[in-house]
């Protein structure tokens, strides 16, 4: 491949003049504009971006780690920086941690060797239990910024992308109880995580605040070795007067949706369901489950605006947290 030192020999022109030609420069006439670009593209010649990073101490890519890609809400967060920073004009180098600390740290250190100018992350669930955080301040002492969206560590000061988890579920409780339901489970089985802990908070602060309830919480957690169907289905079987269900992750509302079915559960009428999730789910459910929208392409947007804001801007920017709205949206499963 040609070089920009030969291109600049062969159009007998300087190198300087060659550079600024193709960044169509205004120092440059219209005319050798044209003349360069024509013979750059003759020779197939392309800038050095390895070289073009170290001369401008930046390379215009983002660092993206997320912990685990067959999740729906991780991957639409992924389509959203994707989108986002190609219209910004930045590149992506994307790791899957596959939730554990060991790769977390890894993808880390190989990135931050002259790769990428920052990170968007969202931390391992190993690395939440616990409880690490010095990886992520060796990066920040590098000067190299990281934004974390979803699950984020308290640690670490740093700009975070996050859904308010608590008043979510505090919403989806209250609606419940407005319907008139009196036995209302929460199905948790991301407990080890911050938002799962958040999510059961706020169904706990529901049921406390609410004097019309009569009953006790009721929390079912479910461990990552526990048969997920078989501890849902078994909530049937425990809590005979159950009028209400919420799940705070992806897959478990679906399943004790089905479950309900084959019990023969009048839906709503009886009993009402709610999840979170996105709309991936939808299509596989009748009726369609009512949901908590977390606005995944947005959280991955908003977290690429920042981090360029971060980025570009010649001022210190204090560590900021910008919350993203959720959306609760009724559907056949609730009255």
């Amino acid at each position: 491949m040609i070089t920009l030192k030969e291109l600049a020999k062969k159009l007998n022109v300087s190198i300087s003049t060659v550079s600024k030609a193709l960044n169509n420069s205004n120092e440059i006439s219209e005319e050798t504009i044209k003349r360069v670009k024509e013979v750059a593209e003759i020779y197939n010649y392309s800038p050095n971006k390895v070289a073009l990073s170290l001369k401008n101490s930046k390379t215009k890519t983002i660092g993206v780690i997320i912990p685990n890609i067959l999740n729906h809400f991780f991957a639409k967060v992924l389509y959203g920086i994707e989108e986002e920073a190609s219209k910004l004009g930045y590149s992506l180098i994307t790791c899957i941690s596959n939730e554990l600390y060991e790769k977390e740290v890894n993808s880390l250190n190989l990135l931050a060797n002259g790769s990428v100018d920052g990170f968007i992350m969202s931390i391992a669930e190993e690395t939440q239990i616990q409880q690490k955080s010095d990886h992520f301040k060796s990066i920040l002492d590098r000067k190299l910024p990281i934004i974390m969206f979803d699950r984020t560590s308290d640690n670490i000061e740093c700009d975070k992308v996050i859904i308010d988890d608590l008043q979510a579920t505090y919403k989806v409780t209250k609606h419940l109880i407005d319907e008139g339901r009196q036995q209302i489970v929460l199905i948790n089985n991301i407990e080890e995580l911050s938002v799962g802990k958040l999510r059961t908070k706020g169904y706990l602060q529901a049921i406390e605040d609410e004097k019309a309830y009569k009953n006790e919480a009721i929390v079912v957690s479910i461990a990552k070795t526990d048969d997920l169907e078989l501890v849902i289905d078994s909530i049937y079987e425990t809590y005979k007067n159950v009028d209400g269900i919420i799940a705070i992750d992806n897959v478990s509302g679906v399943i004790a949706l089905n479950k309900a079915k084959k019990r023969g559960y009048a839906i709503p009428e009886k009993l009402s369901i709610i999840g979170f999730s996105d709309e991936n789910v939808l299509h596989f459910t009748t009726p369609k489950l009512s949901t908590v929208s977390q606005h995944s392409q947005d959280i991955g947007a908003t977290s690429v605006r920042m981090l360029v804001n971060r980025l570009e801007s010649k001022e210190k920017i204090e560590p900021t947290t910008r919350v993203i709205d959720v959306s609760l949206h009724l559907r056949e499963t609730t009255k």
